[in-house]
């Protein structure tokens, strides 16, 4: 089964703290922590993580998303970034591979109108 959504992030005051918390909750329901960078944890069930936490970084209140969209293929992300420009988003990454998430990883991260990190992302190879 095929979903829009590839992954979300969210902001957390103390990472620790959040991390034992996600630790516990979602242990029961399969998840654990699939990639570690030490203040950006990634969880999933099995080797992908689709959940990421990561310490507050951006605002006054404000706390930046990051919400990634499953792209079928690399033309759609380009096809995806070229129409985020084309509304006038800030830039944040061109389309590309991110070879230290995978060696398949292709994604374009764009601003949207509140300031969230939003990326079209495919993860098989062209």
């Amino acid at each position: 089964m095929r979903c829009m959504l590839d992954h979300v992030a969210i902001q957390c005051a103390d990472v620790a703290a959040s991390a034992a918390f996600y630790d516990a909750v979602l242990a029961p329901l399969g998840g654990t922590r699939a990639m570690d960078f030490g203040e950006v944890i990634g969880f999933g069930v099995g080797p992908k993580p689709d959940f990421w936490i990561g310490p507050r970084s951006t605002g006054e209140g404000f706390r930046e998303s990051h919400l990634a969209f499953t792209a079928p293929d690399r033309a759609a992300v380009r096809a995806f970034f070229d129409a985020a420009v084309g509304t006038g988003a800030e830039v944040l990454h061109e389309p590309a591979l991110w070879p230290e998430y995978h060696a398949s990883y292709y994604g374009a991260f764009v601003r949207d109108p509140d300031g969230n990190n939003v990326e079209a992302v495919c993860h098989v190879p062209e």
